[in-house]
């Protein structure tokens, strides 16, 4: 077993945090693992001072929230941002003209419609068969970074190669890798609790040039003779329309959703595990010396540095949980983060652990019916990436004069800049 080494907040910053529920505290956007710790000891249903938001840090807690659908929704409805005083406030999503509440965001019945529009394209097979393309890239975007010896992951591999991955399956053009992958960034700021109310309107204008983009690729996929099928997970949406199962501003929907998450997911979890790689040069030879160990590393760091950090759920009805009030209207963030370094759960949690025998066992890809349905192509993007980038250098760490930054973000756990030193 390997030590994670994430950075660690002080004891009683932690408690300090916690009790003075500053989740925005710089400390906790850098490391929120010690502060989801405090919570999940002492408020695993924790109410964000001023807010009608409920941290949920128990996996029991968790998991029972899930199977509550009657009383939580997966629609976004609102969030946190950053309020006048510099403390967290709900922003009401309804605000900016209304929700996307499609795939992820969407209930029952609506969220199996939409999954079931999806899965084709990543099935087992359908997803197997990308490798070969995923590799091809990976060697291209690392061959800069291990001819100069140094540079930054996120931005020559971390970001392009899932957004690329991301558009193929889509069925988006490749050329348009590079704005899809802006679009994508901006949208998670809304999500990011760390913006104000002002910057929410300026994002939420640039995000909707993307979902102007994505209707335009639906409306011209539609206008296509019946006979002529358009790419990826588009052509599904168009037969769903065309059947009747969803119309065409759902589809949209849809995929707003799945390019805002789809490489925003990915990047995410390739920096993490590349960073904690860079920190552990024994691990690196580990992986090196077999292979076949990378999967289990893959699970890993999926465990300990999940891309989505928590996922909201609004309450249709007065209700309680844990023993807490939630009125109508107010919302819970289920946190999985916290709930994957359980120590009822994960033995040694902070740990990097190849051999532990419930690796799998973590939600940072949800759990039931909102599993999330990318899952696959994720795990595969990752494993190539590291087989690759452990075969092609004897050895890498990070950068002392290019420190890791993280996004600034209660949202996701990705960093912004990942130096590295390559041998």
């Amino acid at each position: 077993m390997a030590d994670a080494r994430i950075p660690t907040l002080g004891p009683q910053a932690a408690q300090r945090a916690a009790v003075e529920g500053n989740l925005l505290a710089p400390e906790v956007l850098e490391n929120p693992h010690p502060f989801y710790a405090r919570l999940r000891e002492t408020a695993p249903v924790y109410p964000v001072p001023g807010t009608s938001v409920h941290l949920v840090t128990s996996r029991p807690l968790i998991e029972e929230a899930l199977e509550r659908e009657e009383d939580f929704s997966a629609n976004l409805t609102g969030v946190l941002m950053t309020g006048a005083d510099g403390r967290p406030a709900v922003f009401d999503l309804a605000s900016l003209g209304g929700t996307v509440d499609a795939i992820a965001n969407a209930d029952e019945p609506s969220h199996a419609v939409h999954r079931k529009l999806v899965l084709p394209q990543v099935t087992p097979k359908i997803i197997a068969g990308l490798e070969p393309t995923l590799r091809e890239w990976a060697q291209e975007l690392m061959q800069p970074l291990l001819q100069a010896g140094r540079g930054d992951w996120i931005h020559r591999v971390a970001n392009p190669l899932p957004t690329r991955a991301m558009a193929y399956v889509v069925g988006l053009p490749l050329e348009d890798v590079d704005r899809l992958l802006r679009w994508a960034m901006l949208g998670t700021q809304i999500l990011a609790g760390t913006t104000t109310s002002e910057r929410m309107g300026e994002v939420a204008a640039k995000t909707g040039q993307m979902a102007v983009y994505l209707a335009q690729h639906m409306e011209r996929a539609l206008a296509a003779p019946a006979g002529e099928t358009a790419p990826g997970v588009i052509g599904e949406l168009v037969t769903g329309v065309r059947e009747g199962l969803i119309d065409a501003k759902t589809a949209v929907s849809i995929l707003v959703v799945l390019v805002g998450a789809g490489g925003e997911s990915t990047s995410s979890l390739t920096g993490s595990s590349v960073r904690i790689l860079a920190e552990q040069p024994t691990l690196q030879d580990e992986l090196r010396r077999d292979p076949s160990l990378i999967p289990a590393f893959v699970e890993e760091a999926v465990r300990l540095e999940p891309s989505f950090l928590g996922h909201y759920r609004a309450v249709k009805r007065a209700t309680r949980l844990g023993g807490v009030d939630l009125p109508e209207g107010s919302h819970i963030m289920l946190m999985w983060a916290a709930a994957n370094r359980d120590p009822e759960q994960f033995e040694r949690p902070d740990a990097v652990d190849l051999q532990r025998p419930n690796g799998r066992d973590h939600l940072s890809f949800g759990r039931g019916t909102h599993f999330c349905v990318g899952a696959r192509l994720a795990r595969l993007e990752v494993r190539v990436i590291l087989e690759e980038l452990l075969g092609a250098s004897r050895s890498f760490e990070l950068d002392p004069e290019r420190p890791p930054e993280y996004v600034k973000s209660i949202f996701v756990r990705r960093h912004a800049q990942l130096g590295l030193l390559l041998h």
